[in-house]
């Protein structure tokens, strides 16, 4: 009977707890939950940071020494020869002598080819018999007239025949001249497109002739760096394809700026060396900013975040973060115009692992 009386009361009183808390009541016990949850947060950071005094996060730093800071522009270009010229022919004929094969040298005003001309030599042939016609006419009445025999009229008519003929002879050998393929340079012929027997025609093919003693790097920069980049500046070339490398001067650079590249040109000159060709790809490295006693830090280094950059330097055993502004940015390397001063230890490696005042031993030899 007592246990049949006791089912109500227990059901009444699962009842009465399964009815919802108010609110205060809930917020009473949330921020006592709280209260402990933080209690043993407290704990653990306490008994972590005891286990860490002694240890610390292992990082690597760098001293800062200021020193010579130069930023570059990197551009691609390529080897030209500085004379590279294709001789064509002036005339259209038939290639009757080639005198010269690739690979042969050649000097300036050399006869690479020979176009049919024969109907022009006969052409000259009479021309010139012509001519000295003229000559013997007018040496005979240039006789007469130095005794005061025949007329001036006479006299004058024969010298004018004499020249007429001088000149026709003249204008047909300069015509001749015109079926020569003649070198405009001296350099060594590196592309030939004519064949013996072949028709030849101005502006059609040629022959190609390249002077390699005198090569230059040829390279477009973007106009954005106009007023950066001008000649003179120093500039660090690379050759991939030879392992090579050289620093010398901007020798040449354009005033004027493509309108459908929006770039201009800038050469330099090498020096001589038989492993550079023409068309061979360089890299250009233009200085276009530099400064000394600049304060340097490696760019990994650095991190960001919504209230600027920063990094943290060691401050006796403890990392402190410190906001910095940059400058410019080369080869990995960053110069910050504010937020460090000469003797602070950047951290370098393990700085992204690290808050403010967190315990840190530098391992890497501090430089």
């Amino acid at each position: 009977m007592k246990k049949i009386l006791y089912i109500p009361v227990i059901l009444f009183l699962a009842a009465c707890s399964n009815k919802p808390k108010d609110k205060k009541t809930e917020l009473a016990d949330l921020k006592k939950q709280q209260a402990e949850l933080n209690s043993k947060i407290a704990a653990l950071q306490t008994e972590l940071g005891t286990q860490d005094s002694t240890k610390g996060t292992d990082v690597s730093a760098i001293t800062i020494k200021p020193g010579q800071f130069t930023n570059y522009v990197q551009i691609q270009g390529r080897i030209d020869a500085q004379d590279n010229v294709t001789a064509y022919p002036q005339a259209t004929a038939v290639i009757t002598a080639l005198n010269v094969k690739v690979g042969d040298h050649v000097s300036k005003g050399q006869v690479l080819a020979q176009l049919d001309n024969s109907v022009l030599l006969q052409n000259i042939a009479q021309a010139q018999a012509q001519a000295n016609l003229s000559n013997t006419l007018y040496q005979r009445q240039k006789n007469l007239w130095d005794q005061k025999i025949g007329t001036e009229v006479q006299f004058l008519q024969a010298q004018t025949q004499l020249q007429t003929a001088q000149k026709q002879v003249a204008s047909l050998r300069q015509q001749a001249d015109m079926y020569r393929i003649v070198s405009p340079i001296n350099g060594t012929v590196d592309q030939m497109d004519l064949k013996l027997g072949q028709v030849a025609s101005p502006g059609s093919a040629g022959i190609r002739i390249v002077n390699a003693d005198v090569l230059k790097v040829k390279a477009d920069v973007p106009e954005s760096y106009s007023s950066t980049v001008n000649q003179g500046d120093s500039v660090k070339i690379l050759f991939p394809d030879v392992n090579d490398s050289l620093t010398t001067k901007v020798t040449f650079a354009a005033k004027v700026i493509d309108p459908t590249s929006r770039s201009f040109g800038i050469e330099v000159k090498l020096p001589h060396n038989s492993e550079y060709r023409p068309n061979m790809t360089a890299v250009l490295k233009i200085a276009d900013y530099s400064k000394r006693n600049a304060i340097v830090i490696p760019v990994n280094a650095i991190q960001k975040s919504d209230e600027g950059d920063y990094v943290y330097i060691n401050n006796n055993g403890f990392a402190k973060r410190k906001n910095i502004t940059e400058g410019a940015t080369s080869g990995g390397m960053t110069e910050v115009t504010g937020g460090l001063s000469s003797g602070d230890q950047v951290i370098t490696e393990g700085a992204s692992e690290l808050g403010d005042g967190d315990k840190v031993k530098i391992l890497a030899p501090v430089k």
